[in-house]
């Protein structure tokens, strides 16, 4: 058997004593990663009462209470707990969604100390320490091998690379890798935050998020609505004053706008909305670990998918077979043995031959294991059993009629492997080894293997050679008899093809990103339609060094940059991003980290990703699929729709509850006021709420991914248009008409003070007639181009059943005895309400005409980009 060591000296081999250890850990720490905490509960939760429209209401409490108006005050303290508190909730449970994260160390390790074997804490660790190595170990700190006896090991979490690396003597070993294959003996080199592992974390760390197009957005809404309604305030204070108004009396009104024009239900909607988004893509196997991450994935521009287990299902396969009989074509699903061989019988007898060399040339193996069969083993070799079995192949019961005499696992020398069974040598490995020893018939088969390269697939070389005595093992890899060359891949997911299409229609960018060989990168690309018509695949190495130069020549369709380093990633990340893009980078290992961290919207994969790449992601794939990414930014992007109907829907309410303020303060207190300031805060916080939340349901529709994404402000032209200048009037005219009309028809004449019970007959029917309105204005802005009519009252099951309370809560504002005495409105008489039930027709009739004046105007129905 072939060893691979390296001189080391002897002491060191017997591995250090338990004194020596002991006193180490003492002075270099444990072997651990720092912990990484997320934000305190509490901090939380003040946050949820100090930010800018809290701090607003928080003000006028105090003035309420210095007006002499302790239920007006105690109304928005409640405003205040109630918004605070749910939006706390959501986030908190979103934010612990991500803490079920397994710690990417083992527990224990195997190591040498006082000259005998024994099992210690992976914490314990310490340099010098001599650490015994077995298939299937997780490696538990930076090691040097002193030993290596076909030592293999899947390294992929750290550099993306999907082939397991051959490690001989002297060769380091990082935390965090896998032993798939072998054994060996390696000494800690470094242990802790000293690790490979720790840097690229610490980089992860060093990398603060962006703040997400979301917040930026509301950020604005907030800081103008805020603004808007102080200056609004503070002007009709002033212009109540000019007209003889009291100053208590003109601080009343001027609180009375100022609360108006707050959409206090605003950021409870929008944080209910996302979670509802949330929620939904955990469904379709999409862990989001931030709210605004459901809104962010709408907008996102481009994205820079990884290709192992995300375009591809991380499964080794042979797919083509090369004999001097002829050439096969292997059809099959991963690891399932089932499968068929295409070709001739005499072709099939040969790969039938070729697979049992293959198999006894190797170590892995297929194994059935909960009902399904998992690989055992390096993938690759795995594959090899696969396909003797698709062959009809039985490898176990010949092996147990022909025992292994001696084996010899992959040596990196010589890039091949052997078995001697009986008196044969079975052979595999790189085609330019194996074909070398073969001296006859092996022009044809480097053709095959070359040819095979160049389609991205993965080459071995069988061969054999009879006669070999267990004596002459050693020398007898020469005059070798080729059986074949076998090409296999790692095929694309089902759905890729149909996932990267989507993209496409969306208008979003793809490249693909991978530690990968371009070759392989390139054939992966070119086969789920990924690659762009430039057909650029560019090499990690050569980058350029200038981040601009990069970003230019990275933004374009379809490009492939292969054999990347955790650095490059973030780099990319940036890069794009200072181009203007929202972008949305994948990834499943240590290495992807950072540039998850750094990107808009970072993708993890949850299935077989890394705890670090998972720590560092805003949007876990529970099965990996790109496909999932795909159904994910439609949700974004109907969240983001959602947020700008129920914006609509919430301005247009405030326009309704502005108007008799300014009715009031234009005519000099001439006109009486038709709603107060508590009847305000019921509409914004009582009837409105629940159908703005069923607008935050609104599924997606079948534009949702054709066009590219909305990445404006949330508050646009259109949105102000259509609340100011559309459906916000029409509730205007509706709620004032009905309440002047209420009091004309009671005898009140212009400039009177009508009587208290008249006065609040009024009030109600102006109450009544905005939250009919809005019942009305909920319909419409399902669509921004359809009427109702069109649209359908069907498609969102949430509507109707928060219309349904919003007229049970209209009901007891109204009819319930100490509820309309405190806000100040009582119920209508049957005249007043036909009145307020007239603005149900009058907000549609005025939605209809506004969109068709638009669809006329555009000469062709208006598209909600995509929404």
């Amino acid at each position: 058997m072939t060893v691979a060591t390296t001189a080391v000296p002897e002491s060191a081999r017997a591995g250090l004593t338990t004194t020596q250890a002991h006193r180490l850990l003492a002075t270099v720490g444990t072997n651990a990663l720092p912990v990484t905490r997320g934000p305190q509960a509490w901090r939380m939760l003040l946050g949820q009462f100090t930010h800018f429209f809290a701090l607003m209401l928080w003000a006028a409490t105090g003035f309420a209470l210095l007006a002499g108006m302790p239920q007006l005050a105690v109304a928005i303290v409640v405003v205040i707990l109630v918004n605070g508190g749910f939006a706390f909730w959501q986030e908190y449970r979103a934010d612990r969604a991500a803490d079920r994260l397994r710690d990417l160390m083992p527990a224990t390790a195997t190591v040498r100390r006082d000259g005998r074997r024994r099992t210690v804490p992976v914490a314990e660790l310490v340099p010098g320490d001599l650490v015994l190595l077995e298939s299937g170990d997780r490696v538990s700190a930076d090691l040097r091998t002193v030993q290596a006896v076909g030592l293999a090991v899947d390294e992929s979490l750290l550099t993306g690379e999907s082939v397991p690396r051959r490690a001989a003597g002297g060769e380091a070993l990082y935390a965090g890798t896998f032993v798939v294959e072998g054994a060996g003996e390696a000494v800690v080199a470094k242990t802790g935050s000293a690790t490979r592992l720790a840097a690229i974390a610490a980089l992860t760390r060093r990398t603060p998020p962006p703040r997400s197009p979301l917040a930026r957005r509301l950020d604005r809404v907030v800081g103008v609505v805020g603004a808007s309604a102080l200056v609004v305030g503070v002007l009709f204070f002033g212009l109540a004053l000019l007209l003889g108004t009291s100053a208590m009396e003109g601080f009343v009104f001027a609180l009375g706008v100022t609360v108006a024009l707050v959409p206090e239900g605003l950021l409870p909607t929008v944080t209910l909305s996302l979670a509802r988004g949330a929620h939904t893509m955990a469904t379709r196997k999409a862990l989001v670990k931030h709210l605004e991450a459901v809104e962010t994935l709408g907008s996102v521009t481009f994205i820079c998918t990884d290709k192992t287990g995300t375009l591809t299902r991380n499964e080794m396969v042979v797919t083509r077979v090369w004999t001097p009989a002829g050439t096969a074509r292997i059809d099959g699903s991963g690891y399932d043995p089932r499968g068929t061989v295409e070709a001739t019988d005499e072709v099939r007898g040969a790969v039938a031959e070729i697979a049992y060399a293959a198999v006894r040339a190797s170590s892995g193996r297929l194994a059935r294991r909960d009902g399904g069969w998992v690989p055992s083993g390096d993938p690759m070799e795995v594959a090899l059993h696969v396909l003797a079995r698709r062959a009809g192949v039985d490898v176990t019961t010949r092996e147990r009629r022909e025992p292994t005499l001696a084996r010899h696992p992959f040596d990196p020398r010589l890039l091949l492997s052997s078995t001697l069974v009986g008196d044969t040598l079975y052979v595999k490995g790189a085609p330019e080894s194996v074909l070398a020893r073969c001296p006859a018939g092996n022009g044809d088969a480097a053709l095959a293997a070359h040819a095979m390269a160049d389609g991205g697939l993965r080459v071995l070389a069988v061969a054999r050679r009879r006669g070999v005595r267990r004596s002459t093992v050693d020398g007898a890899l020469a005059d070798l008899t080729l059986l074949g060359v076998v090409g296999l891949a790692d095929p694309p997911r089902p759905d890729a093809a149909a996932a990267v299409a989507s993209c496409r229609r969306a208008g979003i960018k793809l490249a693909m990103v991978t530690g990968d060989h371009p070759g392989t990168a390139r054939a992966v690309a070119e086969e789920v339609g990924l690659l762009g018509p430039d057909r650029l695949v560019l090499d990690g190495p050569g980058l350029p060094d200038d981040d601009a130069a990069l970003a230019g020549l990275l933004d374009r369709d379809g490009v492939v940059v292969a054999r990347v380093k955790p650095e490059d990633k973030l780099r990319i990340a940036n890069a794009l991003r200072a181009r203007g893009h929202v972008v949305a980078m994948t990834g499943d290992g240590v290495n992807d980290a950072p540039a998850l961290r750094a990107a808009d919207i970072g993708v993890a994969m949850g299935a077989t990703g890394s705890d670090v790449a998972r720590e560092a992601a805003d949007l876990v794939l529970l099965d990996d699929h790109f496909s999932t990414i795909v159904a994910a930014v439609e949700l974004g992007r109907a969240t983001f729709a959602n947020i700008r109907r129920f914006l609509t829907y919430h301005l247009t309410d405030n326009v309704a509850e502005l108007a008799p303020f300014v009715a009031w303060a234009l005519t000099g207190g001439r006109f009486p006021l038709a709603i107060g300031v508590l009847q305000v805060l019921a509409l914004d916080i009582g009837t409105d709420l629940l159908p703005a939340l069923a607008l935050g349901a609104e599924p997606p529709n079948d534009r949702a991914l054709k066009g590219r994404a909305r990445t404006g402000q949330l508050i646009d032209r259109a949105v102000l248009g259509r609340a100011f200048g559309v459906l916000g009037p029409a509730e205007v005219l509706a709620s004032l008409g009905a309440f002047t009309a209420v009091l004309l028809l009671g005898g009140w004449n212009w400039g009177e003070t009508p009587p208290a019970a008249l006065a609040a007959t009024a009030s109600g029917t102006a109450f009544a007639a905005i939250v009919l309105g809005q019942l009305a204005n909920a319909y419409a802005c399902r669509s921004e181009s359809r009427p109702v009519w069109r649209v359908g009252l069907r498609g969102n099951p949430l509507l109707p059943a928060a219309i349904a309370m919003e007229l049970v809560l209209l009901a007891g504002f109204l009819g319930v005895p100490p509820l309309a005495r405190l806000l100040g409105g009582t119920w209508p008489a049957a005249a007043g309400w036909l009145l307020a039930a007239a603005a149900i027709p009058v907000v549609l009739f005025a939605d209809a005409a506004a969109k068709a004046v638009r669809a006329r105007t555009r000469k062709q129905p208006f598209r909600e980009g995509g929404v």
